[in-house]
């Protein structure tokens, strides 16, 4: 009976899905931080009342929202932390975030036919901006895996919104984001927000154009899932000619183990990296760390970290590549 129970799970999975994304585009959770009435929020938001009571009764099924004897809905404890966008630990990004994969899951069938991604749907704001609804709630643990003595001067590769970028900045490390212009000027309003100083900024696509040197630790973090083996080796090298002597590289990525089967989030990231990327996926640990020592880095350490698995090898005086 467990079996079929799952299945259902499984096959009736979108359904959940859909009504929490069409709640967050609502912004439903903003309004309901005190008890509304579906009547008041349906006003509120110039909706539907039947469309609005079936939805606020299935995020209180889904627990969401909590429904009083005066049948007014409330955010429940999980929703005022992680679904209102005034919250520190706000997770609305990457909820819409996956909406926009929503549609591009969707071509699966095709892709399967092809090899090919379907981009049909991109929202480059709601993107890098998931991405630090995502690092918010791990960036001090993942920068405490990293050796930091002697790093003075630091380069977080495709920085996104900048979010280790200014954990870095917090321990005194002058650290530079380098990512492509529109990812920048979403990035220096977390920056701004921040009042750090010691933060400079380089665009560009690190696949083509220089990323500066002089710097005592490259950090690389969840960017390798997105290229092929070839691109991802030659960022190594790229990244190796920039550290100063004795300079670190700590990489961040997904979990995948050596059978590429589990666990079950990271064979789904697989999946979602063949819907949006031409040549990528999860990579595992043993192939990260093969790269790292063909590029002639040592001293490879790695620590698993909130679903992710951190790297970090140093730059030795004898650095031959195979």
């Amino acid at each position: 009976m467990s079996d079929i129970l799952n299945l259902k799970n499984i096959m009736s999975g979108y359904g959940k899905s859909r009504v929490l994304f069409t709640a967050n585009n609502l912004r439903v959770f903003d309004y309901l931080k005190k008890p509304k009435s579906a009547k008041a929020l349906a006003a509120k938001l110039d909706i539907d009342l039947r469309a609005t009571t079936i939805l606020l009764d299935a995020l209180t099924a889904l627990e969401f929202l909590q429904k009083d004897a005066d049948f007014r809905y409330v955010n429940t404890s999980l929703a005022t932390l992680y679904l209102v966008s005034s919250s520190s630990l706000y997770q609305g990004d990457i909820i819409s975030h996956s909406d926009t994969l929503w549609k591009n899951w969707s071509g699966l069938d095709e892709i399967l036919k092809t090899g090919k991604p379907n981009r049909s749907a991109h929202n480059h704001n709601s993107f890098i901006r998931a991405m630090h609804n995502l690092s918010v709630l791990k960036v001090k643990d993942v920068i405490d895996c990293i050796d930091l003595s002697g790093v003075k001067t630091a380069i977080d590769i495709g920085g996104g919104p900048g979010t280790y970028t200014i954990e870095l900045a917090k321990r005194g490390i002058e650290t530079t984001l380098f990512d492509r212009p529109e990812t920048i000027a979403i990035a220096k309003e977390f920056v701004n927000k921040s009042r750090r100083k010691n933060i400079k900024y380089i665009e560009g696509d690190f696949t083509s154009d220089a990323i500066g040197g002089g710097y005592d630790l490259a950090f690389i973090s969840q960017v390798f899932h997105s290229y092929s083996v070839k691109e991802c080796m030659g960022l190594i090298r790229k990244v190796k000619k920039a550290l100063n002597k004795n300079g670190k590289i700590a990489i961040q990525e997904f979990i995948i183990e050596d059978n590429m089967a589990s666990p079950l989030d990271g064979a789904m990231f697989s999946v979602n990296m063949l819907v949006n990327s031409d040549h990528g996926r999860c990579y595992t640990v043993k192939e990260m760390d093969l790269w790292l020592k063909k590029c002639g880095l040592t001293d490879i350490s790695i620590t698993n970290v909130n679903e992710a698995v951190v790297l970090c090898a140093r730059l030795t005086d004898q650095t031959l590549d195979f």
